[in-house]
């Protein structure tokens, strides 16, 4: 197995540091704390320089608000300055995992996302009668941090990286534990209720991570179950077959692994089915012939265009904002067969007449 050493120079490096800046502003240029950073941006960064090679770097406390979009979701935002350091990690260690990735994880990677997860569900939804869907049980509040270290530590030989993922993911200890319901594995005594977890949702490394801790899931199904059409993306997992009984096996198997992994699957969101009645899945409803938007998506782009319309009165949102969230969800919902639905929207109601066009 392959380690890598002699990380932290290039984590630490500046230009590293002034890429990471960039791309940790993208989107927040108009928020406060960015634009304090900005004001004195090369004196910040060689502050953080300084604090990260010495060691003496400590995570800030996170922001904590609930959204809706599509359901109830606890985010826990780092502080402006943290996620800068966070995207300076990933700038390094992505790329050692990425070529660790199986091809059918989609999320948060370069070149993959939801669209590319919908065109290859709908691919095997073509050449398999039936799908086993599912996904893990309160995911990011679950992640076991003792864990998730001891699968990065096994590529990952600089103590000094170690050292500042330690920091990052510590940080996280707790902070969704409102979210967890405790859970028993074979061997556990009363202490396994103490194990710290959890993992901010928000993070840039968070997002990272959630693809690592899944990595060894991903190579369990094609490897050992010899599954040929499987797609992760996050937490949910769709696998393929011709027979119900190889779909049953394999989930009884994916239970006993995860196991290993201190997760359980959703009892309540795990099921066999045939494709020909449908696959919902990230926000679509996806048959082998044509997809759908669900409506749950549809109600949670009203409610969150609603809420811009009370920003824009208040003056805290400006129209061409609008308008360019409004052009993203269209773009979204055309990779569904929605003509009818977008023209309702868009054209006929009360979309236009709201934002003056």
């Amino acid at each position: 197995m392959k380690t890598y050493k002699h990380l932290y120079a290039q984590i630490t490096d500046f230009a590293n540091l002034d890429e990471a800046w960039r791309k940790a502003r993208r989107g927040k240029r108009g928020k406060e704390a960015a634009a304090r950073f900005e004001e004195n941006a090369e004196g910040e960064m060689l502050q953080l320089q300084r604090e990260l090679e010495s060691h003496t770097y400590c995570p800030g406390p996170y922001r904590t608000f609930i959204v809706y979009d599509p359901k109830q979701r606890k985010i826990s935002a780092a502080p402006f300055r943290d996620r800068v350091v966070h995207h300076a990690l990933c700038n390094v260690i992505e790329p050692i995992y990425e070529r660790k990735f199986i091809y059918d994880s989609y999320a948060n990677r370069l070149g993959k996302g939801t669209h590319r997860a919908l065109d290859r569900a709908q691919y095997f939804a073509r050449r398999y009668r039936y799908v086993f869907k599912t996904d893990v049980e309160t995911f990011f509040p679950a992640v076991d941090h003792d864990i998730l270290k001891a699968i990065l530590w096994r590529h990952i030989a600089d103590d000094d990286a170690r050292w500042l993922m330690a920091q990052i993911i510590d940080s996280g200890r707790g902070i969704l534990a409102d979210q967890y319901r405790q859970r028993w594995f074979a061997g556990d005594d009363l202490l396994a209720a103490t194990r710290p977890r959890g993992l901010p949702i928000g993070n840039q490394t968070s997002q990272f991570w959630a693809n690592v801790y899944l990595n060894p899931l991903d190579h369990f199904v094609k490897r050992e179950l010899k599954c040929p059409a499987y797609v992760r993306y996050v937490d949910d997992f769709l696998l393929f077959a011709d027979d119900k009984r190889t779909l049953h096996g394999w989930r009884r198997n994916i239970e006993a692994y995860l196991a290993t992994l201190r997760l359980t699957i959703h009892p309540d969101k795990s099921v066999v089915f045939p494709v020909v009645t449908g696959l919902p899945f990230l926000g679509f409803q996806v048959f082998p012939g044509y997809r759908r938007l669900l409506k749950g998506n549809v109600r949670a782009f009203l409610r969150r265009f609603s809420r811009q319309r009370r920003d824009l009165r208040r003056g805290d949102m400006q129209l061409g904002d609008i308008k360019a969230s409004l052009a993203a969800w269209n773009a979204h919902a055309d990779h569904g067969d929605t003509w009818r639905l977008r023209t309702k929207l868009f054209y006929q109601r009360p979309i236009p007449a709201a934002i003056g066009s």
